[in-house]
């Protein structure tokens, strides 16, 4: 057996045993929409924990929307954060929009992205923060060992945002795995704009099922809410594959 297989089989084995780990009484984040706090163990996204979110789509590799939806997470928790990226193209007025105000941001521009999981890490170990933020293409499994030790260690919650490029997400220690991606909105009732639609998938979760749910945006407190014509029903096959297409 070679150490890729190897890495991959005791990566499996430690998400099942993970997975039958009680989560009650853990710290989380609640998403507000019970929709999706009640299918997830603890209520929310585990803080003192790895989490990773992708975009799929044509825009996958800028990943804004993935950064929207992690900014309005973000804004339902107190303190500074720390975002950890390889170059200057973080939109501070688009975070400010779906809740997460600029003060509360120290960005870390690495200029390369080999720095950008050792800049989280330290971030991470140095504690003092609500939540550590990075993006990069690829989270390889030892990297990802060493993020999820450092946020239990100090109870910050660590997100990882995926970049894709090609290829398929690599095995790792994350918690959950999350995919961003844009769905058609209806026509306005009344003149204006409406709030943008997502797609937002549970790929991947230690103790739930991949599910998927159509919401609306983040509004400027960070506020998700089911989509109204969704009338709290998960999202069906058909329709997801209609909205990623």
């Amino acid at each position: 057996m070679g150490l890729a297989e190897r890495e991959r089989r005791i990566a499996a084995l430690r998400e099942r045993i993970g997975g039958l780990a009680p989560e009650r009484g853990r710290p989380v984040v609640a998403f507000g929409v019970d929709a999706i706090d009640d299918h997830l163990p603890g209520g929310g996204l585990r803080l003192g924990a790895l989490h990773e979110v992708a975009e799929a789509g044509p825009a996958a590799e800028h990943a804004a929307l993935a950064a929207l939806f992690v900014g309005g997470l973000l804004a339902r928790l107190a303190g500074p954060v720390l975002w950890c990226l390889p170059g200057r193209d973080l939109f501070a007025p688009g975070l400010a929009a779906v809740g997460l105000h600029p003060d509360r941001v120290l960005y870390a521009e690495t200029r390369r992205e080999t720095e950008v999981l050792p800049t989280m890490e330290e971030g991470l170990r140095h504690g003092g923060v609500a939540a550590v933020i990075g993006e990069v293409a690829r989270l390889g499994l030892t990297p990802s060992r060493r993020l999820q030790l450092a946020a239990e260690a100090t109870g910050s919650l660590a997100v990882v945002i995926r970049r894709w490029r090609r290829g398929s997400p690599e095995p790792g220690a994350a918690l959950t795995r999350w995919q961003v991606v844009a769905a058609p909105a209806p026509p306005p009732s009344a003149p204006g704009l409406t709030r943008a639609r997502w797609t937002v998938e549970l790929v991947r979760a230690r103790g739930a099922e991949p599910r998927s749910w159509l919401v609306e945006a983040p509004d400027a407190q960070g506020r998700l809410r089911l989509s109204a014509d969704l009338a709290d029903r998960p999202l069906a096959a058909p329709q997801r594959r209609a909205a990623a297409g």
